[in-house]
This record gives structure tokens, sequence and C-alpha cells, in this order.
């Protein structure tokens, strides 16, 4: 890091300091202001705080190693961003028309209590276990990496950056709340996208070009059937990655993530109205064809390089340490000073924005799903400081597990994936139905949300045991919740909740008319149906259309 790269991270962090001076003296009047910014965002800051608080460092340096070792096979779940438009075009009404602050709560409305409960604990659980602590994880792996150093008064340099990253980013989170989050990735956002476009473009520049890249990665092969890294559409036989299970695996986990998760569908429930949600979330989508581009090609631009050899970047040969190692690798080996600071900033930002957003929904999800819950007498300027402990607790909660989390840093993408595949099914089946079938019951909704519950947990614990037992012996158990395929395995669970869903709604009372009214298709009142008519027009559709068509084209050119 030369002086130069100094002074650009100093003057990004002082502009950063001075939006979040500004956001902190913007009084927070009740918990509705500190958790959604006053419900007050326009479609550009909800767009972008979608699409930051997305990109963590598990893009940065898992999809980037995804690139670097299995090339295209994990674009599915970066090119299925396209539902974000789901949530635009179907979910925000109900959301909007309900008023809810946590989708748990939503949950409550269409189902039960108890609904609630089980997702609420579902969802902090994996925040903690998942999003926090790999996202500081990978970030202390990436400034190890970029920085060069490998330690500093003593101590291993990964726990001073990767607690450093949460101690800044939890201070402004808890001051700040939503807005914070808000107002600094509209500035995170656009240096995080400049950063990385340049990685891209030098990157190729080395390589040799883009054919260059399409024929190294694509002489290479990746299974016994034929497939090369270029492939996204693999044979069924392929251990990983088959085409079928890609596809609807993706898909599930898609539907999940973008439509009903907290951590996403919190920046839509901030908008001013239906129309700017939905169109933030149109925005959302155009941004989020990026990352496959912007991350998993910089990785196959690296393995490339590596591949090639010979390539000299500042007077060194360019060597790929590991594939995790692929996006810091290249900021420190390939990028001139002034230009590194840039793009370093650009990663701070996707940190930094990833975590704060973890950290405002895992304390709404406690402050308003359990505290106010059981005092819901309790003044909004307490609950402002619940929200804020609750944060602190997440923050060592995540760090506490960090040390666990580093025994599984080479496969941290589909890590994220694997677990979030059993996470999916039981929470999409639960929405999927509760909107768009009047029938599903209280009881219905609760047992298909136990019952993904219970076989995600089945299927986690025996990964666990039979990866430590290599001999164990062979039965219908292990057949069923250890050999079978991830990807397959998340389908056949979906289908799974929807039967128990579809069975235990049409043995229990079906729900009232009031109790439904406006959480279900068919059920909307006239001026329900206009008002959501209002909010878009024919160029809400044409960007839509766009969006679909460059998925499209995406799948036929990787095809």
């Amino acid at each position: 890091m030369a002086l130069l790269d100094w002074i650009v991270i100093g003057l990004f962090a002082l502009v950063l300091i001075g939006i979040i001076v500004w956001v902190v003296s913007q009084k927070n009047k009740n918990s509705e202001d500190y958790f959604l910014g006053g419900r007050d965002a326009s479609w550009i800051a909800i767009g972008a705080s979608i699409f930051a608080s997305n990109i963590g460092s598990e893009h940065l340096i898992g999809l980037a190693g995804a690139g670097a070792s299995s090339g295209m096979a994990m674009a599915h779940w970066e090119i299925q961003g396209w539902m974000i438009l789901i949530l635009g075009w179907v979910f925000v009404p109900f959301y909007s028309r309900s008023m809810v602050l946590t989708m748990p709560e939503f949950l409550e409305r269409r189902y039960n209590r108890e609904s609630r409960t089980v997702l609420s604990l579902i969802s902090l659980v994996s925040y903690v276990l998942t999003k926090v602590a790999v996202t500081v994880y990978a970030g202390g792996i990436v400034f190890q990496q970029v920085f060069g150093i490998e330690t500093m008064w003593g101590i291993d340099f990964f726990w001073i950056s990767a607690i450093g990253l949460v101690l800044i980013t939890a201070l402004y989170t808890i001051f700040g709340g939503m807005k914070s989050v808000l107002y600094t990735s509209v500035l995170q956002t656009p240096i995080l996208l400049g950063g990385s476009l340049i990685i891209l473009v030098l990157g190729l520049k080395a390589v040799g070009g883009w054919d260059e890249v399409m024929q190294i990665a694509g002489t290479t092969t990746v299974n016994e059937y034929g497939d090369s890294m270029v492939n996204l559409i693999r044979d069924n036989r392929d251990p990983d990655f088959p085409w079928l299970g890609a596809l609807i695996g993706s898909a599930i986990i898609g539907f999940w993530y973008w439509c009903t998760d907290q951590f996403i569908v919190q920046r839509v429930l901030s908008g001013k109205n239906e129309k700017h949600a939905r169109r933030g979330t149109i925005f959302g989508a155009y941004l989020k064809l990026l990352p496959v581009f912007l991350f998993l090609i910089p990785g196959m631009i690296a393995f490339a390089m590596n591949a090639k050899g010979g390539i000299m970047l500042n007077g060194q040969e360019y060597v790929l340490p590991s594939a995790d190692a692929a996006f810091p690798s290249l900021v420190a080996q390939l990028l001139p000073a002034g230009v590194k600071g840039l793009v370093v900033c650009g990663i701070l930002a996707a940190l930094m924005s990833s975590l704060a957003s973890l950290f405002n929904s895992s304390a709404m999800l406690f402050t308003i799903d359990f505290y106010k819950r059981f005092k819901p007498d309790t003044e909004e300027k307490k609950l402002v400081r619940i929200g804020q402990m609750a944060t602190v607790v997440i923050v060592t909660l995540g760090i506490l597990w960090i040390p666990i989390m580093r025994t599984i840093g080479d496969v941290l993408y589909e890590y994220l994936q694997d677990v979030q595949s059993v996470l999916a099914p039981g929470i999409a089946a639960a929405f999927l139905l509760g909107i768009t079938w009047k029938r599903a019951s209280e009881k219905g909704g609760y047992w298909g949300l136990m019952s993904g519950f219970i076989i995600g947990v089945t299927r986690l614990g025996s990964k666990v045991y039979y990866e430590n037992v290599p001999n164990a012996a062979d039965n219908l158990f292990k057949t069923v919740f250890f050999d079978t395929n991830w990807l397959f395995f998340c389908g056949w669970m979906l289908l799974v909740c929807l039967l128990v869903i579809v069975v235990v709604s049409l043995l229990t009372e079906a729900p009232s008319k009031e109790k439904i009214q406006g959480l279900v298709f068919g059920t909307n009142t006239p001026e329900e149906k206009a008002k959501t008519r209002a909010s878009w027009n024919h160029w809400d559709v044409i960007h839509t259309v766009i969006i679909l068509g460059i998925t499209s084209a995406f799948y036929i050119y990787f095809w």
C-alpha cells in the first residue's frame, strides 16, 4: 500500500464519517424511524441498499473463489437475483398493506403467533452462525491478503482487521439505525461498482482479453462428462452441480432470500410508498446482474492468469495463492497506487454495508418480534435502546463464532448456499401458499415451517456426523439425509413442506375472511387494487422485461 492509497482511504473515511454524523443528528423519533428510516426512502436509496447489503465478503472471497475453482457453476445463485422483481411486483403490495415491520410479524398476521416465533428464531440463529460470522471472517482474510500483514503488535492481523471492521460498523449502525444503512449505501455502491469494474478491465487486459479467458477455462474440464469451467448447465450426473438440481435449488434459495428474508425485505419496507418500493426492487435487480461480472469472472481471470503463467504484474509474476484468495490477490498484485486504495474502499464499502444491514435486521427482529411482544406498552425510545443493545449482543456472538468459521474458508460460498438450502424451503413454502391460497390455515403454516426446521436440522446434523465418521454403515437414513445431492435435497424438501401445509390445512379449520383480508390474492378491496395499479406504469414493465431478457441471454451464452 502506497501513500496515495492511504490518502484515498482517508478521504473515503472522512466522507463516510460526515454522512454518519449527519444521520445521527437526525433524531429517531420512534422505533419505526430507527429500524425503517421513517418509511421515507426513495427508490434509489432502496435499490442501492438492496445491492450493497447483499454484496459482502462472501462475494469478494467466496464468489470470486468459486469462479477460480469451478468456473460458472455458482453463477446460478447470482443470476437468480431477477427474483427481486417478484418481491416488487407480487409481495410489496401485501407487505405495504399489512404495515408490518418484520417478516415474522407478517406470518403472525397470516397464520399465528407460533409461526412468528419459529421464523424469528430461525432468522436470528442463521444471521449469527452464517451471515455475521462469515462476513466478518472473510473480511479478515481479505484485508490480510490486501495489506500483506501477518501480525501487528504481536497479534494476528486477521483478528485486528476483522474485529476492527465489526466495531466500526456496529457503532454507526447502533447510533444511526436504518437511515445510516440507507444513506451510506448510496455512497458505497458506486465505489464498490467502480473498484470492481477496474479489476475486471485490468484483469482482462493482463490475461490477454475475454477470448483468452474463455479458451483457458473452456479447455479445463470439471467432471468426467465433458463439462468445462465455462458451462453453466452441467450434466445431471455431476456430483456437485447437476443442471436440474442447480436450477431448482438456486430458485428456491433465491425466492426465500429475495422475497421473504428480513435482511433484504427490510430495505423495501422503508420505502415511501408502493411505487418507490417496487422501483427500488427494479433498480436493485439491474444492479444484481453485475456480481457475476464483477466478482465471479475476475475469479476466472485469476485462474486463467495463473494457468497461463509468466504474467508479470508490477515487476513480479502473478501467482494465485488459493481459489478463495482470487479477488484480494488481484487487488494486491494488479493495481497501481491510488487505484488500489479506491478498490480497498470498495471492499470496505461492501463489508460495512453488508454487516450494517445484518446488525440492523437482527436488532429489529429481536426488538419487535420478542421484546415488544412480551412488553407491548414499552415506550418508543426504550425500544430503540433495546435494539441498540441487541446489536451489541449480535456483534459479540458473531465474533465468538469466528474461530469455528475459520475452518471452512476453503469452501466459503458453497458452505453458505448449502446451509441456506435447508433453511429456505420451509419458509418459502409458508410464504408462497400464504399469499396464494386462501385455505392455508394457521396450523398448516405453522407445521410447514416446523417440518422445514426439523428436516433442515436433521440434514445439517447428519452432515456433521457422517463427515466425521467416514466408515459409518450405509442405511436408508444416510442415503436420504447425507448422500442425496444438496440441490436435489432442497427441491424435495420444498415439496414435503408444501405437502405438509396442504394436508394440515385441509384437516384443520380454514381462516376467516376477516383474518386474511388483504393478505391473500383474491381478498383485496377495489380501493386496494386501484392503489396498487396506480403505483406502476409502462416504464416499470419495460424495465422488468429488459432485466428478464438479459437474464435469459446470460443463460443462453453460458449454456
